[in-house]
Order: C-alpha cells, then structure tokens, then sequence
C-alpha cells in the first residue's frame, strides 16, 4: 500500500529562503548599479543610457529571478528540478542562506511532486 508522504517544514523554508535572497540580490542590483547607470547622467546633463554595467546587471537579475522562481516551486512541492535550481542560484551570492536552502531542498526530495 502507499502510505502518504509526511509533509514537512523543509520546502517551505527553503523557498522563503530562496525569495529572500532572490529579492536581495535584486535589491543590491538596483542599488550598486541601475541606479547609478540611471542618475549619473542625468546629474551631469548628459542623457545617454550607459550599458557598460549590463554585463554585470543582465546575470544578475537571471540568478535573481531563477531564486524566485525556486522558491515558488519549492514553497509549491511540485517541481524539485527547478526548486534545487533556484536554491543553487540563491547560493551564488555571499551569505550562506542559499546553502541552507539546498540542503533543505535535497532532503525534502521525497516530498515533491
């Protein structure tokens, strides 16, 4: 007989988690370099979009939104794939919570749909 999966805490933690640091990112994105690309210019006179930080900007925002995305699949339980995709995305950046977040997605496998 199958006998139901205990639903646990782990995913759900592990995808707020994963929105955290997704959003964090996001929120160090905006603050070190769109909005220095956006005000400079305008402060100096000179009206021309610079994009010589889009190298750093574009990834950024893809790890970012591969974080969030995770976290919503993890917070879901339905795809495992994705969660653990998000949460090694929410990884990269330097505070460990995205470690955590792995570790927690990992062991919740069974839990998955």
């Amino acid at each position: 007989m199958d006998c139901p999966i205990k639903k646990t805490w782990r995913p759900k933690v592990a995808g707020i988690l994963d929105i955290v640091m997704g959003t964090l990112i996001l929120i160090i994105l905006s603050i070190f370099a769109v909005v220095p690309m956006i005000v400079e210019p305008v402060q100096a006179g000179v009206f021309l979009f610079d994009l010589s930080l889009s190298y750093i900007i574009v990834p950024a925002a893809i790890i970012a939104s591969l974080a969030i995305i995770g976290g919503v699949f993890a917070i879901q339980r339905s795809k495992w794939r994705w969660a653990l995709a998000g949460s090694i995305a929410a990884a990269i950046s330097p505070i460990p919570l995205g470690i955590a977040a792995i570790i927690l997605i990992v062991l919740s496998k069974n839990e998955f749909k």
